[in-house]
């Protein structure tokens, strides 16, 4: 079994954290975590897009021409799709781009998500994560604390609304519970930052 250090919000080791070989040690399947982005990111999508077909679009009633004579090419309506203002061809129209994926892969993904970010060494255990107060600075704090930089996922055992407002404001940062987390915040994450008990929790679902 793998072993972490665990951290203070002032960046100080305070113990030591047994993570779970079955859930934190796996080898990363990339096609499984693939597919599960790409189900997030459609997901996600409203469907809402739509456009007007040639026989949704207001006008062109009147044959712009007579069929025969004139030299051009015969036309039938000013708003057939090669015409300026006509109608669009195969025009998209409000759909649903929702599909699930079954529940050993979204299972098998997770764990994957969660064992390259400890192979990778992106994975930091805080022994509590907390705010007296609405304060951005003390989350500002203890990620420069952790050496967190640039993009991080904070990983709460609880919803904490102080320590999520206070973390709204960075950029780059976002907090999520263990029953909230997904394979696409992990992965897009450059640190990977989780409270103690987060981690018994995570361990006790995906084990």
């Amino acid at each position: 079994m793998a072993e972490l250090a665990v951290l203070n919000m002032q960046g100080r080791e305070v113990g030591r954290q047994t993570l779970s070989d079955e859930v934190f040690g796996i080898e990363p399947n990339v096609p499984v975590m693939n597919d599960m982005v790409k189900n997030y990111l459609s997901n996600q999508r409203q469907g809402t897009q739509s456009a007007l077909t040639r026989s949704e679009v207001s006008g062109g009633g009147r044959k712009p021409w007579r069929q025969k004579g004139t030299g051009r090419a015969r036309q039938g309506s000013t708003r057939s799709p090669q015409w300026t203002h006509g109608g669009i061809v195969f025009a998209p129209k409000p759909r649903c781009y929702r599909y699930t994926l079954n529940k050993k892969v979204r299972r098998l993904a997770m764990k994957s998500a969660l064992s390259s970010k400890v192979k990778d060494g992106e994975m930091i255990v805080i022994d509590r994560i907390a705010c007296e107060d609405y304060k951005t600075k003390t989350i500002a704090a203890m990620l420069k604390a952790v050496g967190s930089e640039k993009k991080a996922l904070i990983v709460l055992d609880g919803v904490d609304e102080k320590v999520i407002a206070s973390a709204r404001n960075i950029p780059g940062v976002k907090t999520a519970q263990v029953n909230t987390l997904n394979v696409y915040d992990i992965l897009g994450a450059d640190k990977f930052i989780v409270a103690q008990g987060a981690v018994e929790k995570i361990q006790e679902v995906y084990a």
